[in-house]
């Protein structure tokens, strides 16, 4: 009974994120705080290698056949992937994370990272053609979908009311530490 009442309990747990996106709240030399978009406060150790990148708004002009980018999307309601923000990689970071899989965003949403094959414009909007090892696939957007690109960033930008997005990995002893922040520029939240 108490060993199935504590699988019970482990099994219930919160899942540990890989990525918190919200506001940093205090930062000193070793710990980040950050209040995600849910209200929750993340306590996160700061590792000594990390890196910073900054996010700023782009164009879609900026994506030409041969970018590479990254597609998070979902399903609309004729079932093809409608884009909710579109990274675009800088040369340097060409086949990060090259493929498609599921993603944290929103629901039923999936990130592709992958290089534009064929750019096309419809009545109905932007539709790029992305290939990806292994993989191709549509991806539709509105002029309301947000565009941005990753540029150098410092430690420096880490302040409080920064918005940011924190990949996150769990320590032993439980708690979080971060390697890899990207920080919004000029009041930008990150879309991603």
């Amino acid at each position: 009974m108490v060993a199935a009442t504590s699988a019970l309990a482990i099994c219930q747990q919160a899942p540990v994120p890989t990525r918190i996106r919200g506001a940093i709240e205090s930062i000193d030399a070793d710990t980040m705080t950050v209040k995600a978009r849910s209200g929750e406060l993340f306590k996160l150790h700061v590792a000594g290698d990390m890196s910073v990148s900054g996010v700023v708004k782009a164009e879609l002009s900026d994506i030409k056949p041969g970018s590479f980018i990254g597609a998070t999307t979902v399903p609309g309601p004729d079932g093809a992937p409608k884009a909710v923000e579109i990274h675009i990689f800088p040369e340097a970071m060409r086949g990060t994370g090259e493929g498609s899989r599921p993603w944290d965003l929103k629901p039923n949403s999936s990130m592709t990272n992958a290089t534009v094959a064929e750019s096309s414009v419809s009545t109905d909007g932007h539709t790029l053609l992305v290939k990806y090892k292994g993989g191709e696939k549509r991806v539709d957007i509105t002029p309301d979908t947000p565009i941005v690109t990753f540029v150098p960033g410092d430690k420096s930008e880490l302040k409080p009311g920064a918005k940011v997005i924190a990949t996150v990995k769990q320590l032993p002893d439980g708690s979080l530490e971060t390697s890899r922040v990207s920080v919004g520029r000029d009041g930008l939240t990150p879309p991603m």
